[in-house]
């Protein structure tokens, strides 16, 4: 892999006014959860204190940010707006008029860009998959169309539908499309090479989800808009924009049956989250940005999990304490051992027999990544094992160490080991939150391969191998 451009200053701990036990108590904290993370960085003062990856993820990978995507978005609207090309009261049909379905109710025509920012179009759940289904070929017609329950602008619901929309909208009055304005204003500025986005089937981004950043250049978006939008001397965004869009416009509601995690109740900007302490940006499966102004701290995550807030929590409670208590040089030293040594351990076992198995898959299991009847081949090669998966090129595992390969675009790093008569081997779509766990059964020739988290855009495994990856997004 080439080597990265750094795009913040480092620093320990201790010279940028922190201790070092604060953060080994997060990573603490973080283990007793049982919080799957994939990296971490914590910047203090300007500077990166702590950073982490588990292998095999590592800095240099970019990272599926689901819809921590949005926020990115919601810099791309502030840009428009600063341009004079877009306004917050501007309405969704006149904009993009081609994309109104016929009989649109009143309340599609009133709707504008401040609704979809804050999320107030009055849908009462989110809108994407009923969209997508009265509207296969174009999700701002099927969003215009599904029934609005409330009045706009009374009610927050989380709709992913709104940030396609915004998406369009900016597309529509810059001319340009979303990735390239934002490597053009954005990205590029910052000293951030290389931003991936995932796409739909016409080719578009999702804007709602689907873009792919290091852990870094999240970190480095966290500290641009911590310092309202300056990059060094040089104003990226504007102030306002950033004071506008991470202000609380609406107040977030518990689910209906009451329950709710303390950080999502406090209210949603335009396409952030409101916290207890500063704000946050979000995706699935633990992929988080959060912005504290007030402790000049913003923190970093990617993960594979479900537990959002137990992570917030940490970050109170461990880290908070330990701002402006410096620790020691050695206190340092064992942070940093800690960080660097930080990996999920290859599949455990032996590497025989050392002879070819054939079986074929099982898709009843659940969350199968591949369909039933797949042949699957694993055939022994030097110090690892070449995986075929029907019509598919070659996957390849190491034992006892990570192997990577990118068989049809994206890469997969694997490993496997034998266990008695039955293989086992891990893939992980590196760029992702998602890993395969294949087993294989020598003696019945039978072969199972499961998601550990379901990707939200679906489970077929070839799609996810691809780059970019198109696909209409089945969300459920």
């Amino acid at each position: 892999m080439p080597s990265q451009r750094t795009l913040l200053p480092r620093s320990a701990p201790a010279a940028s006014g922190m201790s070092s036990r604060s953060i080994t108590a997060l990573l603490d904290r973080l283990d007793a959860r049982s919080v799957e993370c994939h990296s971490i960085m914590i910047v203090r003062r300007g500077h990166v204190v702590a950073e982490g990856w588990w292998a095999p993820y590592s800095a240099e990978r970019p990272h599926l940010l689901y819809s921590l995507t949005k926020s990115f978005t919601s810099v791309a609207v502030g840009l428009a707006i600063a341009d004079g090309l877009l306004s917050l009261d501007d309405r969704v049909v006149e904009v993009l008029p081609d994309h109104v379905p016929a009989g649109v109710s009143e309340q599609g025509r009133r709707l504008t860009v401040h609704h979809l920012l804050s999320m107030t179009a009055g849908h009462r759940t989110d809108s994407l998959a009923e969209a997508w289904r009265l509207e296969p070929g174009d999700l701002v017609k099927g969003f215009l169309r599904v029934p609005f329950a409330q009045a706009e602008g009374t009610r927050h619901t989380y709709d992913n539908s709104t940030t396609f929309v915004l998406a369009r909208m900016v597309e529509r009055v810059t001319g340009r499309g979303l990735p390239e304005l934002l490597d053009e204003r954005l990205f590029k500025p910052m000293g951030v090479d290389h931003a991936e986005w995932d796409r739909v089937a016409s080719g578009a981004a999702f804007g709602f989800h689907g873009l792919h950043l290091t852990t870094e250049a999240v970190a480095a978006f966290g500290e641009l808009l911590l310092r309202g939008g300056l990059w060094g001397d040089r104003r990226l965004v504007p102030r306002e924009w950033v004071e506008l869009a991470t202000r609380r416009h609406v107040d977030t509601l518990p689910s209906e049956d009451g329950s709710g995690d303390a950080d999502y109740l406090c209210g949603y900007g335009y396409q952030f989250w409101m916290s207890r302490h500063g704000y946050h940006g979000d995706g699935s499966f633990g992929q988080q940005c959060v912005v504290l102004p007030s402790h000049d701290l913003v923190v970093a995550v990617t993960g594979a999990h479900t537990q959002a807030q137990t992570v917030l929590d940490a970050i109170w409670e461990c880290l908070l304490p330990g701002l402006d208590h410096a620790g020691s040089a050695r206190d340092d030293e064992i942070l940093a051992e800690r960080l660097r040594r930080l990996s999920f351990a290859p599949v455990p076992g032996s590497a025989g027999p050392e002879r070819s198995v054939k079986a074929r898959l099982d898709a009843s299991a659940e969350d199968s990544a591949l369909p039933d009847g797949t042949t699957v081949i694993v055939d022994p090669v030097d110090g690892g094992w070449l995986l075929r998966f029907g019509s598919f090129p070659d996957v390849e595992a190491g034992h006892g160490e990570w192997r990577e390969s990118s068989p049809l675009g994206r890469p997969v790093v694997a490993a496997g080991a034998w266990r008695g008569g039955t293989f086992v081997a891990e893939l992980y779509l590196i760029t992702t939150p998602h890993r395969v766990r294949l087993v294989v059964d020598a003696e019945a020739g039978t072969a199972v391969a499961t998601w550990n988290t379901v990707p939200l855009t679906g489970p077929g495994l070839a799609s996810h191998l691809r780059s970019p990856l198109m696909t209409r997004p089945d969300v459920a």
